[in-house]
């Protein structure tokens, strides 16, 4: 189960997530400002992104962590969708801090538009954005 932002929690750092098949956009951000940086992107797959990812852990010492799930536009589920919870939850599995779930419909194309040069970095800061905007 996706945890939920909480009103009452401690949390005032994130690292974000956007999974994709061989890259994972990486960003970072703070419940003060409600903005990300973006902070590169996990070239990998499997277990190895998995331990890029927690070397970011380690790195950046976040309060909670933040995963962008893709869906379809009319908001049907797909095969990246069933990737990202399962990134997710392995993450909840191996790291003792909240992960939440965010719909990340559309956050590649917006980085592209906006002229990234990173595109999975800048999406993941989009993902974090979103995020951030939606707590109290």
């Amino acid at each position: 189960m996706p945890a939920t932002p909480d009103t009452t929690t401690a949390a005032q750092t994130f690292l974000a997530f956007d999974v994709g098949l061989k890259r994972t956009g990486v960003a970072s951000g703070n419940r003060i400002t409600r903005s990300a940086t973006p902070q590169g992107t996990i070239v990998a797959e499997g277990d190895a992104r998995l331990e890029h990812a927690a070397a970011r852990i380690r790195e950046w010492q976040p309060d909670a962590l933040v995963v962008g799930v893709p869906f379809h536009p009319d908001g049907a589920p797909h095969a990246n969708t069933a990737m990202a919870r399962k990134f997710a939850r392995r993450l909840r599995g191996r790291h003792p801090l909240p992960v939440f779930e965010v719909d990340e419909r559309y956050s590649t194309t917006e980085a592209l538009s906006r002229g990234a040069k990173d595109a999975d970095a800048e999406a993941a800061c989009i993902i974090l954005e979103q995020f951030l905007r939606s707590l109290p």
